[in-house]
């Protein structure tokens, strides 16, 4: 088969700057010496697509799989290498980039097949299929700027995917809308591959990589860690995550580990929410915090499936009898998903004085699906009679859940099925 999209040696670097003055300076030619850092989002990275495979990119996230798309379709140039195309591209990347909020959808339509390359005559002919994917109805002749943000996507996905291109390039854009525009949308991609078309995708829905994909490609702090049969690529992946096959990373620690180093802390192997909310009386303070994998190492992430455990310390500074420590964890959107605290799992805390510390362990299976959800910490109890928040901390750190099998909502059912055939006898 022909290959239609070849990379070779590709890097695309950044001019990272302490100072905005710096950025200017060099600019100017005012500076003799550096004054930026190297950021190599691609380091020499090479792959090459042949006509009708489905190739999916995979790799945690800053490893560089939106940066290549981007410079496959043109949207960045590289800063070293080549890459070549053959054949009408269409990409879901950005959906919606290209529309004129003051324009109605249909204009944004005809706006978009014209800055893909199509001729109204060619527009006119895609045309009902796009509204009928879209399904928006009379919202079609309103102005964009008018749109719900589920209605805007379902537009711009339903002008991509509707243009027939001889290569799609998708980056997570299977996932807009609700399940049943999802579904449609998935539907359209499997006609797609049963057509022959090549398909390149990102993706971190492990499912769809596995499903979809004839060959796989991991990326890793912008270079190429290997490629070959989903499979195998996903295993690698799932070790990379849990930092098993990083060697930045060959330093992971267990809690033990890290309380043995003077000044270490929990936390200070986790990624941490700059911006968390925190507040308390302060008569207790939570001064650590972890997550733990089934390998006992810290770390923001867990297999589905796999055992982990999230550690909460804190530190008393006057008198607390029967203090409750908490944890929660909410999706995206802020909504909380779920939680517990030593007093629904019925656990006695005990008396504590100033200086004392208690330190919980929470420990079950991972179940929800696969994605990114927020940790919040707690320790609250009761003092003369009276609630009292001692310390909570809001969406402190953050757990991505890695999944190669996801199913309908926030938790799997984790279902054994079995089946029973009976044919009819035959006379």
């Amino acid at each position: 088969m022909e290959e239609v999209i070849r990379i070779e040696h590709l890097d695309k670097m950044y001019k990272l700057y302490d100072r905005q003055r710096d950025r200017l300076k060099e600019a100017l030619g005012l500076s003799r010496r550096k004054l930026y850092h190297e950021h190599y989002a691609l380091k020499d990275v090479s792959l090459s697509v042949k006509e009708g495979e489905t190739v999916g990119i995979i790799g945690t996230n800053g490893s560089g799989k939106s940066t290549i798309l981007k410079i496959i379709t043109g949207v960045l140039t590289p800063t070293a290498g080549t890459v070549s195309i053959k054949g009408r591209l269409s990409a879901l990347l950005e959906l919606g980039a290209g529309f004129n909020m003051e324009f109605t959808g249909l204009e944004n339509v005809y706006l978009n097949g014209t800055m893909s390359g199509f001729s109204n005559a060619e527009i006119d002919a895609k045309l009902q299929d796009i509204i009928d994917f879209a399904d928006i109805g009379d919202f079609i002749h309103q102005k964009v700027k008018t749109y719900s943000s589920g209605m805007f996507v379902r537009l711009a996905f339903a002008v991509a995917i509707n243009i027939d291109p001889e290569i799609l390039i998708v980056d997570e854009a299977l996932s807009v809308g609700d399940v049943f525009f999802q579904n449609k949308c998935y539907h359209k991609f499997e006609e797609f591959k049963s057509q022959g078309r090549t398909i390149l995708f990102v993706s971190h829905d492990l499912s769809s990589i596995s499903k979809y994909c004839d060959r796989v490609v991991l990326l890793d702090k912008g270079r190429k860690l290997a490629e070959g049969r989903p499979k195998e690529i996903i295993d690698m992946y799932k070790k990379v995550l849990v930092h098993q096959m990083d060697s930045d990373m060959a330093g992971s620690e267990s809690p033990e580990q890290a309380e043995s180093k003077k000044g270490k802390t929990w936390k200070s192997r986790l990624t941490l929410n700059p911006a968390n909310d925190t507040y308390g009386s302060g008569i207790a303070q939570i001064t650590d915090f972890c997550l733990v994998d089934n390998s006992g190492n810290i770390t923001n992430t867990v297999i589905k499936g796999d055992s982990f455990s999230v550690k909460v310390k804190a530190e008393f500074k006057d008198h607390v009898s029967e203090p409750i420590l908490a944890v929660s964890f909410k999706n995206r959107m802020g909504v909380e998903i779920t939680g517990t605290n030593t007093m629904f799992e019925k656990i006695s805390t005990g008396e504590y004085e100033s200086g004392d510390v208690l330190i919980a362990t929470f420990t079950q299976d991972m179940n929800l699906q696969g994605g990114e959800y927020l940790i919040s910490l707690g320790c609250v109890g009761y003092r003369e009679g009276e609630f009292t928040v001692y310390h909570r901390l809001y969406d402190i750190f953050n757990v991505q859940v890695i999944s190669s099998k996801d199913t309908t909502g926030y938790y799997d059912m984790d279902s054994d099925v079995s089946i029973e055939v009976r044919k009819k006898e035959q006379s």
